[in-house]
């Protein structure tokens, strides 16, 4: 039976993402949406990139770009290594690149240029990063960066009331544009969470794999949902993102 699979927030953990892949029993038939941040964390971004040119020529993919995988794109391009990416898991992607000849940098290059900003499918369910702020949807977002920074559209979802009806003027217009969204970026480690968390018509699956938590893959259509171990102790001799530069909302 064909799935289309939702992946969160990855951030250079590369044993998490074949763990999930194999708890999902993922086959070639599934279509995989990536919500990015694929790099900038733990030590193998690289190698993740390298997995997903490849599985790519294998099978469906989408790939949904991230803040993170911005910053990367912007070094690869023009060698920009700004502190605040340095210092919030840049350090590790700019290292794992360390071996690389010209040839494949250039084509990982060409790999994150090809990422989308967001992805609508058949049953109207958004797939982005981490938000919008226009009432009309993403495609009417005036600043682009939004799709990878925005976290009031999550804020908004986790802050009303569940007793408001969708029939309610109060009822925010812009989560009304989809019948769901998924979105990663912000942690759900920040609302005590480990597992993906619903609130209104919005899924958040970044469960933390830069820090202590874990990497998920979701069924959009069932809810099913599958984890990997926490990231330290997949990497027991590294400290990912967590250090207090990385801890703040901001990145």
């Amino acid at each position: 039976m064909k799935r289309t699979l939702a992946i969160g927030d990855i951030h250079g953990g590369f044993k998490a993402l074949k763990q999930v892949l194999k708890k999902a029993a993922v086959t070639e038939n599934d279509t995989l949406i990536f919500l990015g941040d694929y790099v900038d964390g733990w030590s193998e971004s690289s190698d993740i990139i390298q997995f997903l040119i490849r599985l790519s020529d294998k099978q469906q993919c989408i790939f949904i770009k991230g803040n993170h995988d911005a910053w990367a794109e912007d070094w690869l391009s023009f060698g920009r290594a700004p502190e605040v990416w340095l210092s919030n898991g840049g350090r590790s992607t700019v290292d794992s690149y360390a071996e690389y000849s010209q040839e494949n940098l250039e084509a990982h290059l060409e790999f994150f240029q090809r990422m989308k900003n967001f992805y609508v499918d058949e049953e109207n369910r958004l797939f982005i990063h981490a938000g919008y702020s226009s009432m009309h949807g993403p495609e009417k977002e005036v600043y682009t960066s939004n799709y990878r920074w925005d976290r009031t559209l999550w804020e908004t979802a986790v802050a009303m009331d569940r007793k408001l009806s969708k029939n309610s003027e109060l009822y925010p217009k812009r989560l009304l544009l989809y019948n769901e969204i998924f979105i990663g970026h912000t942690p759900t480690l920040h609302l005590g969470f480990r597992e993906p968390l619903n609130k209104a018509n919005v899924w958040n699956l970044d469960t933390g794999a830069a820090f202590m938590g874990a990497l998920t893959i979701m069924d959009v259509e069932t809810k099913a949902f599958w984890q990997s171990d926490p990231l330290p102790l997949l990497y027991p001799d590294e400290k990912g993102r967590n250090n207090d530069n990385a801890r703040s909302k901001k990145h």
